[in-house]
């Protein structure tokens, strides 16, 4: 799998800038913004977001000429970080490398929640986004069905779902939310 190149992969090559300061601007900024996202949801100011990258309104708005723009960059960043974590995980055993792609799945989840109240789902970077999602998490979870570590009475779109709806809800503390995900994933393991 460390060879497979994501379409996701080219969108965010092709918006990311080459100059060194301008780059690091831009990382910033979308580090800001999923931070802001996360807390204040889809609303976020766009002055906090370019206070919280240390960057001036402007710069923002140079990066991201629109708040669309910016959604759909940080989301397709976001999912080309779980294709580059399928990739590191590839060789691990077929349950743990699945487990643990599921984890930053659940984390990515967070900012996916506030990011699609904006985006039209069927907008042509969220569909090529979906695509390298499973095209990214779709062998592992077949790899750990053909190992029996995982049922093959469901799919990945089966799975994708149950975690979605899992991190969809409030938990106390991060401590519940794992204790919730692990016994989800017990009824996802197959019999050895």
């Amino acid at each position: 799998m460390s060879a497979q190149s994501f379409p996701v992969s080219e969108i965010v090559a092709t918006r990311r800038p080459h100059r060194k300061d301008a780059a690091r601007n831009y990382d910033a900024l979308l580090a800001a913004a999923r931070e802001a996202f996360a807390e204040q949801g889809a609303e976020a100011s766009l002055e906090d977001i370019a206070r919280r990258a240390g960057v001036g309104i402007g710069t923002l708005y140079r990066n991201f000429p629109t708040r669309r723009h910016l959604f759909e960059s940080l989301y397709a960043g976001e999912v080309e970080a779980l294709c580059e974590v399928a990739r590191e995980v590839a060789d691990l055993e077929p349950w743990e490398a699945l487990t643990t792609w599921l984890d930053r799945f659940a984390g990515y989840m967070v900012t996916k929640r506030a990011v699609l109240e904006a985006l039209n789902n069927e907008s042509a970077i969220f569909v090529t986004c979906r695509e390298s999602m499973y095209a990214a998490g779709t062998p592992l979870f077949e790899r750990a069905q053909r190992a029996g570590e995982a049922r093959t009475d469901m799919t990945f779109s089966d799975l994708l779902r149950m975690v979605a709806g899992i991190t969809a809800t409030t938990y106390d503390d991060d401590t519940q939310r794992d204790r919730v995900m692990s016994i989800a994933l017990d009824g996802v393991r197959g019999t050895r």
